[in-house]
């Protein structure tokens, strides 16, 4: 398995190019399979996650190819698709499959789809998108670690369609409000969606759907109505930046010392993170396209607390204790969205953090000196925040299982030699 050997103490200074976003093209993937036209997707992150997700594409029989001459295009094609299902083979890798589940029962009135498997930080159960589809029509059944997901045959010999309803989540959940947004853009009827995530990757989701030829109203709010059309067609649309790549990039600036630009990086996407960096000393200014962080001397530790969007972010906790790690005073940093969400701790310890953890609270002690070591990633946010310790440690810090890195940084290692950092992949 590949490694980062990472030789901490030198700031950072450059410019860094902001990818696009996992967590928008993931869906926005699976949004083309609802026309049987092309779909052409701009600023597709060269992730581990995206490849997954294309293969599970191309395993339905659909198109996806990646563009010859414009890097980070992808043209999908799911005319001829003609196996909605999705393998567990294909899912336990990425708990993101379960997205399928939605276009595929709406245009085609069944899908079989594996239950995705356990996740490190903790669990995310489907039974919301299982609870929402059924309250359009659908019949859904687990069998065997399938979802068998049907719509009742029309009794007028049409073409079967899920039913317009309201909505109602019993918490938050990102995927399902993806997954409700996609099946009933090809519902019969309106549908709302109440308690409905805000993430801006969801805004981007409804935007390339709109292009479609979707009528939705109200994304980027708790309340989201989608009036059913009777086919959608296809479109161009470029995936939205990744707040949490460029929030990365922003703590560990923060944490290394330096002059960073971000290009492409919305800084209105990163309102509650960009605060604490402000009251942690660093200075962040943003324009059309842009955001630039500028840090000197040890920032002051900061507590937060994690919750959904607009609030502190769930995937920008590790970062951020790794800059409380180092950083003048205590601070708290409360947990309410995973509940296995601290296992970076044992490892930011090995390089002599000093952080003591109590159910969903971490209390951290800034010390002024971390020790290389070699530690060991346990999740994607998880590694992010190894190596932005291993950036400010002493001597030589080795980062081991970087596969889940690669599932949501693209280029990460190259991108940060870019600006200063010694740091190298092992093979």
């Amino acid at each position: 398995m590949d490694k980062l050997l990472i030789r901490g103490g030198k700031p950072l200074a450059g410019t860094v190019e902001i990818s696009g976003a996992k967590n928008a093209a993931l869906p926005e993937l699976c949004a083309a399979l609802l026309t049987a036209d092309t779909v052409t997707l701009q600023n597709v992150p060269g992730l581990q996650d995206v490849a997954t997700m294309l293969k599970l594409i191309r395993n339905m029989g659909a198109a996806a190819d990646h563009s010859d001459a414009v890097p980070g295009t992808v043209i999908l094609n799911a005319g001829g698709l003609s196996s909605p299902e999705a393998p567990y083979e294909l899912v336990k890798t990425m708990r993101a499959s379960v997205l399928a589940l939605g276009p595929l029962l709406a245009r085609f009135g069944e899908a079989t789809v594996s239950l995705p498997g356990g996740c490190a930080i903790g669990s995310r159960p489907v039974d919301q998108h299982i609870k929402g589809l059924q309250a359009m029509g659908a019949k859904i059944v687990v069998e065997h670690g399938y979802m068998l997901a049907k719509l009742p045959a029309d009794l007028k010999g049409g073409r079967a369609r899920l039913k317009g309803a309201n909505i109602t989540t019993d918490m938050v959940t990102v995927t399902g409000t993806e997954n409700f947004l996609m099946a009933a853009t090809l519902a019969e009827g309106e549908t709302i969606l109440e308690n409905a995530a805000q993430e801006p990757e969801i805004g981007d989701l409804a935007e390339m759907l709109i292009k479609m030829g979707a009528s939705i109203e109200g994304h980027g709010t708790r309340r989201i109505r989608i009036q059913g059309v009777e086919r959608l067609h296809g479109c161009t649309h470029r995936v939205v930046a990744d707040r949490i790549e460029a929030g990365t990039f922003l703590c560990a600036v923060a944490a290394a010392g330096g002059d960073v630009v971000l290009n492409h990086g919305r800084a209105d996407h990163l309102d509650a993170l960009i605060e604490k960096l402000g009251e942690a000393g660093a200075t962040v200014t943003a324009g059309e396209g842009f955001i630039r962080i500028q840090a000197r001397g040890r920032m002051k530790a900061q507590s937060f607390r994690t919750t959904e969007y607009p609030g502190f972010p769930t995937d920008m906790q590790a970062q951020f204790m790794a800059l409380n790690a180092i950083a003048e005073g205590t601070s708290t940093v409360a947990e309410t969205i995973f509940e296995n969400r601290f296992m970076h701790v044992n490892e930011m310890v090995r390089l002599g953090a000093k952080i003591q953890v109590d159910g969903k609270v971490a209390i951290i002690e800034g010390v002024e000196k971390l020790s290389g070591a070699t530690v060991m990633a346990t999740d994607l946010r998880a590694s992010a925040s190894l190596v932005i310790v291993g950036l400010v440690a002493r001597g030589e810090t080795r980062v081991e299982r970087i596969y889940h890195l690669d599932r949501g940084y693209d280029q990460m290692e190259a991108k940060l030699r870019g600006i200063g950092a010694d740091i190298e992949r092992i093979k």
